[in-house]
């Protein structure tokens, strides 16, 4: 299944605005990258931040455009529970003016396709399939019955489809379900990857791009398993890294895609409650020393 997807903003406050206000999403962590702590890092999910619903960016004003091409995440969608949301949003899109296309399908389901100021490229699915415990974050304009959920099918545009295909089903156990499409949960959009094959130059990152996905995994033990058969399987693997929130390891597929697994826990709870996540900049504790240093470099992000 899916833990988070990671991607590229030139400007925290735009994109803070569209993730918070137009979507309705919680900001349930407001932190550095802890690679790079004078960049900010955003996350955005459900009440609590629950794996699977997490929409993440990293700051970068210096960022340029995006040069479309294969071998790159080119995009995700979020499920909300029903053709009638569709409609919903394809309104309030066009009350904020986002960019968006017509209601269409994506994968085999109703779709709406849409963008970020940044030229990101999304889409809102209609689905039934969600996590029975994902906490959909009320929004006052938004009613409760075309809330987003959390993520659905993710995008991925790749050279060598038979060599993402074996990591896929050999490492993380998934069923390919169509001809480019690969489920863990038959029939559902959560934790789904759609995979288009495409020769050519490989994509230039910029603002609006998808640095990584992060899949999920339990607990350290098991995330300890797939580092070893990502190893066995000839994978350069990064050592297990404490990330404070959840435990990580990362590697490059053949086609160069950046795979995060991440564990479930101990989650974005374990040092704020729901009701002030996400207000004030949180630093995981082996940064607390540095927050002045920190905090003089990086820029005011509005409620």
């Amino acid at each position: 299944m899916h833990h988070h997807i990671s991607m590229i903003t030139k400007n925290a406050n735009t994109n803070n605005h569209f993730y918070r206000h137009i979507l309705g999403l919680h900001r349930v962590k407001l932190t550095v990258n802890q690679d790079s702590p004078t960049m900010y890092h955003l996350f955005f999910g459900d009440t609590t931040g629950t794996p699977g619903t997490g929409i993440t960016f990293f700051e970068m004003p210096i960022a340029g455009a995006t040069h479309r091409g294969t071998n790159a995440i080119t995009g995700f969608s979020l499920i909300v529970p029903s053709e009638q949301s569709l409609a919903f949003w394809a309104q309030r899109f066009d009350t904020f003016g986002v960019k968006h296309d017509a209601i269409t399908t994506y994968a085999g389901r109703p779709a709406l396709p849409f963008e970020d100021e940044d030229g990101l490229r999304m889409h809102l699915i209609a689905s039934d399939d969600r996590e029975d415990f994902w906490e959909p974050y009320a929004h006052e304009e938004i009613p409760d019955e075309h809330l987003i959920q959390g993520m659905g099918t993710v995008e991925l545009t790749v050279s060598r489809f038979e060599k993402l295909e074996k990591t896929l089903t050999g490492i993380f156990n998934y069923t390919k379900a169509a001809d480019h499409t690969f489920q863990q949960t038959a029939g559902s959009a959560v934790g789904e990857i759609f995979v288009i094959e495409k020769q050519g130059d490989r994509e230039k990152p910029g603002r609006g791009s998808i640095h990584h996905l992060a899949l999920r995994t339990k607990d350290e033990a098991s995330l300890r398993d797939i580092l070893a058969a990502a190893k066995e399987a000839g994978f350069h693997v990064s050592d297990v890294i404490d990330r404070y929130f959840f435990k990580s390891i990362y590697f490059r597929e053949s086609n160069g895609i950046l795979i995060e697994v991440a564990t479930d826990g101990p989650g974005f709870t374990i040092d704020e409650n729901v009701e002030d996540m996400g207000k004030t900049l949180d630093l995981p504790p082996f940064l607390e020393n540095k927050r002045q240093e920190i905090l003089k470099k990086l820029s005011t992000i509005e409620e």
